[in-house]
């Protein structure tokens, strides 16, 4: 097994074989978390499940990433984030294979639990290895490829179930996850790194653990009920008690000298910024990935599969930006190219809203292009800054809220998208992406307000 690493990161080979894996887990996660959608009514046929139960296979996955996610990456802190990431992948191919097998709804949403909670190990320590993989003035590079899996596998979700699905049964999304796992997973234990220095001062608080559990899960439960018009009594039920356990669970926090939930680290303005950044971008994403494609078929007129394709542009323009991202962050302020790239993503957003009535495709994918060309630009420099911004044997931290941010920025997107279709009807799609193209008009904001600030982190 790799032994510590005491250098600057690891030498080519196993710097190769260490991303790799990462890649592998990442690609996995993401796209597990995206491509059960496409086959919900075929599973919901057969297992005699109604659609609104169905929602559950989708729901438990993400629910389970979230109330874990910093759990994890605290743990990742104490024991080694390639331990971590280890036994993530383990339970991750185990529980594909419990998946694929499921023969009732119930066991299935059991399954996607337990796989909701390898996933959560996967992100939870992904970006702190690849700061331990790669030297300090190569970061940026490091953290562009896995800006770029998780951007393509998320947008490639909807195709890659619908590929499967022309040849196989729903059973095929989740073993496939089996070859692919082995692999990662041998990869991990031939070349993934340890901590250099592990947080050994650090104490698991369990009643910590539980209030981050029950606080994240009030809040997705809360979001997806309002996104699915739940009774509104229930949704404030949630919501008071979001605030009440909220309340503790941030008094205790700041209470303790290495907190689960990093207030600590949310006291460095530049760490703060970044993660709001993160928050009002992602939420502007998942506004317009849901509106999209109503506004194509429904507004504009176009069929499924021009809508996959008129959809196409934006992933592929995130593609080759994330690398060129992930360079010029070696030579200017994440700040300034956060700035530029969600105005550039602001300004195609609020272009979609106001196409003409009878675009041409060409209108339409150029417009995509600059969404996913400002996205790209955006978020390879930013995750640089969150992780960066933390002290070295914080890094699980910081990559623990670097996930959370990213999936509250989504799981609120989404239903304000509800929100939208609810109070505009038909109009729901333009003010969708009008309130995307605000939101990250926002973030394009606060992403220049990081200008101002420097790391203020010791390395420790």
């Amino acid at each position: 097994m790799p032994s510590t690493v005491a250098q600057d990161g690891l030498p080519i080979p196993q710097r190769y074989g260490a991303i790799i894996t990462i890649a592998l887990g990442i690609m996995m996660a993401v796209l597990d978390g995206a491509i059960a959608n496409v086959a919900l009514p075929t599973i919901a046929r057969e297992l005699n499940a109604s659609p609104a139960e169905s929602i559950w296979i989708v729901n438990a996955y993400q629910i389970a990433i979230v109330i874990s996610l910093l759990s994890l990456s605290f743990l990742g802190d104490m024991l080694g984030y390639r331990r971590v990431y280890q036994v993530g992948l383990a339970l991750f191919i185990a529980t594909s294979l419990f998946c694929a097998l499921s023969s009732s709804l119930n066991t299935l949403t059991v399954a996607r639990v337990l796989q909701g909670f390898g996933g959560a190990a996967l992100m939870s320590v992904n970006t702190a290895l690849i700061r331990i993989i790669y030297p300090q003035r190569f970061l940026g590079r490091g953290m562009a490829i896995n800006s770029l899996i998780v951007a393509v596998s998320s947008a490639a979700g909807p195709t890659v179930a619908a590929a499967i699905l022309s040849v196989a049964s729903w059973k095929w999304l989740f073993l496939i996850n089996i070859p692919l796992g082995i692999v990662a997973l041998w990869l991990a234990l031939r070349f993934l790194p340890d901590n250099p220095q592990k947080a050994k001062q650090q104490k698991f608080d369990v009643p910590s653990a539980v209030m981050n559990a029950l606080f994240f899960g009030l809040l997705i439960t809360a979001l997806s009920g309002f996104s699915q018009g739940q009774n509104g009594w229930l949704i404030v039920a949630e919501l008071v008690a979001l605030v009440l356990v909220g309340i503790v669970f941030v008094r205790r926090q700041l209470a303790m000298p290495v907190p689960l939930l990093p207030v600590d680290l949310l006291r460095i303005p530049i760490f703060s910024l970044s993660i709001g950044t993160s928050i009002c971008s992602f939420c502007a994403q998942m506004l317009a990935m849901v509106a999209l494609p109503f506004f194509l078929q429904n507004v504009l007129g176009r069929d499924e599969v021009a809508t996959g394709l008129l959809l196409t542009p934006w992933p592929l323009a995130t593609m080759v930006m994330a690398p060129i991202a992930g360079r010029l962050i070696e030579k200017f302020h994440a700040g300034l190219l956060g700035g530029l790239g969600l105005a550039m993503f602001a300004a195609g957003l609020f272009l979609l809203a106001l196409l003409p009535t009878q675009p041409t495709d060409g209108d339409i994918i150029w417009r995509m292009m600059l969404c996913g060309a400002g996205f790209g630009l955006f978020q390879s420099p930013n995750n640089h800054t969150i992780i960066t911004a933390a002290p070295r044997n914080r890094s699980g931290g910081a990559s623990g809220m670097l996930g959370t941010a990213r999936l509250v920025g989504q799981s609120s997107g989404a239903a304000l998208v509800a929100l939208m279709f609810n109070l505009f009807n038909d109009s729901g799609t333009h003010a969708s992406l009008l309130l995307a193209g605000s939101f990250a008009s926002v973030a394009a904001v606060v992403s220049l307000a990081r200008m101002t600030q420097t790391r203020q982190t010791v390395e420790s």
